[in-house]
């Protein structure tokens, strides 16, 4: 890999991760690492304000992490960028999924 291609790379990567460090992001993206959802069920789930939800999706979208799908009223989020999700569900292995479900 030469140093141009790695320092894309890494502002990618550096760029993800900071994406990542709001709590209310990273819990948006913990519940959709185990499907799709609603704004309302995200708020709901997360006890969020539906503005600061919607908010935080639409950077998200922004940054092509979450896509979204309109069925009649609803918007319904989905994590869309293969790269995020494969981060995403090796976060919530380690620090979301139900302590049961873990192995130890």
């Amino acid at each position: 890999m030469n140093i141009k291609s790695l320092e894309h790379k890494a502002d990618e990567a550096a760029e993800f991760v900071g994406l990542l460090s709001s709590p209310h992001r990273l819990r948006i993206l913990c519940l959709l690492a185990e499907g799709e959802m609603s704004v309302g069920e995200i708020g709901e789930a997360t006890k969020l304000r539906q503005a600061a939800v919607s908010q935080q999706l639409a950077l998200l979208r922004e940054h092509r992490i979450v896509a979204a799908r309109r069925e009649g009223t609803t918007v319904f989020y989905s994590i869309s960028h293969p790269g995020a999700e494969k981060v995403i569900k090796t976060l919530y292995s380690v620090f979301c999924e139900p302590a049961k479900s873990r192995k130890t």
